[in-house]
């Protein structure tokens, strides 16, 4: 199935549980030189005789020597040699309800194998209603997979297959990105083999809206993003992994999307060693990131920080006094510059924990207690 947003958002997350039909145009037939036999004949069509001629011809040129590889080409070759045997096929079926009745559906992303042991990490929209999971290797050797856990709000999802020896990627950081620094991904869709495409870190910290969510603090990215290529990894220059491929905007060209690989890593963490996440509530909607060029622009008296836009009135951050236009620049001490930082200093604690707000109002600093809950949707 496609998750689409609203047409004011036209969001739409990659292959979930796409049907294999149809998928592959009809073959071209091939034009065949000399005699063609005509079936139900003796005869033959014979091909006319070359002109012969006195003039003695020029020898074809030999081939040209190969040239050497651009120092681009060379980086991209070294990465997707590395990377490409840790990224593996993912095919599901499901159990559809219908007018008719319940069939299986067929459907096909991608995931990245994160450990020796087994363990792969994918969408959670690759695999979310499946019954049966199997991922293929680049071998084309087939495993049986079982879901191990699936967050909904990262889109993530972990998978184990019963194998050791596997190919692991590297997984590298994403909290030092630059816009504008390579980026290749690489994905195995439909079981035509892998696929990579290539392109710069086009924004960071972006969110997007599907329906009934918002997914956050995603790298934006113009390597191609196809139909089959969710889960599939999004590597740097050095063949490490900073994102995991998740969705692209319909009907627009170069606007891909990735989950950052820290972000990622801790989701995973938790999903192994628990099959859920528990993830902590504040109760504050993300209002932009103060830099200096913002502040400038504002005449603000801070630099750095989260600007809240708004305020679950019946959350943790509304009771501890917490309002729209706060600029919140540290948790329990800790500066945050953006939403980024933020969000990980939280994912950090526990429901239950309580941690101390350092918020900018109206000029002046101020602390704020607040005891963070439990996100339930």
């Amino acid at each position: 199935m496609r998750l689409k947003a609203t047409p004011s958002g036209a969001l739409i997350l990659l292959i979930a549980a796409a049907v294999l039909g149809g998928m592959l145009g009809s073959a071209v037939l091939p034009r065949y030189m000399g005699s063609v036999s005509i079936p139900g004949t003796s005869q033959a069509t014979p091909v006319p005789p070359v002109a012969s001629t006195s003039a003695q011809q020029a020898p074809a040129p030999g081939p040209a020597a190969p040239r050497p590889l651009a120092s681009e080409e060379s980086t991209i070759i070294s990465v997707v040699e590395r990377v490409r045997p840790s990224v593996v096929n993912i095919d599901t079926v499901a159990q559809v309800q219908t007018a008719f009745g319940v069939f299986p559906q067929q459907g096909a992303g991608s995931g990245v194998i994160v450990s020796p042991d087994g363990y792969v990490l994918t969408n959670n929209h690759v695999v979310e209603g499946a019954q049966q999971i199997k991922v293929t290797l680049l071998s084309g050797k087939t495993l049986a997979a079982r879901l191990i856990g699936a967050d909904r709000f990262s889109d993530l999802a972990v998978l184990k297959v019963d194998a050791t020896r596997l190919p692991g990627a590297q997984l590298g950081t994403s909290g030092g990105l630059r816009v504008g620094q390579l980026a290749v991904a690489i994905g195995n869709p439909f079981g035509l083999g892998h696929t990579v495409t290539v392109g710069v870190v086009s924004a960071l910290n972006r969110s997007i809206q599907v329906p009934g969510l918002v997914i956050e603090n995603l790298i934006q990215t113009d390597a191609a993003i196809n139909p089959g290529n969710s889960g599939g990894a999004l590597v740097d220059s050095a063949g490490a992994v900073i994102g995991i491929n998740t969705a692209i905007v319909p009907n627009a060209q170069g606007i891909g999307f990735a989950i950052p690989i820290d972000a990622a890593r801790a989701i995973m963490d938790q999903l192994i060693r628990s099959g859920r996440v528990v993830r902590p509530y504040v109760g504050v909607v993300w209002g932009g990131d103060i830099d200096r060029s913002i502040a400038s622009q504002y005449n603000l008296p801070v630099d750095h920080g989260v600007l809240v836009r708004e305020v679950d009135a019946s959350g943790p951050a509304a009771q501890a006094g917490v309002r729209p236009g706060d600029i919140i620049v540290a948790v329990d001490g800790r500066p945050v510059a953006n939403w980024n930082e933020f969000i990980r200093e939280l994912f950090t604690r526990r429901p239950g924990d309580r941690v101390r707000l350092e918020i900018v109002r109206d000029g002046s600093r101020r602390t704020v207690d607040v005891t963070l809950a439990q996100r339930t949707q």
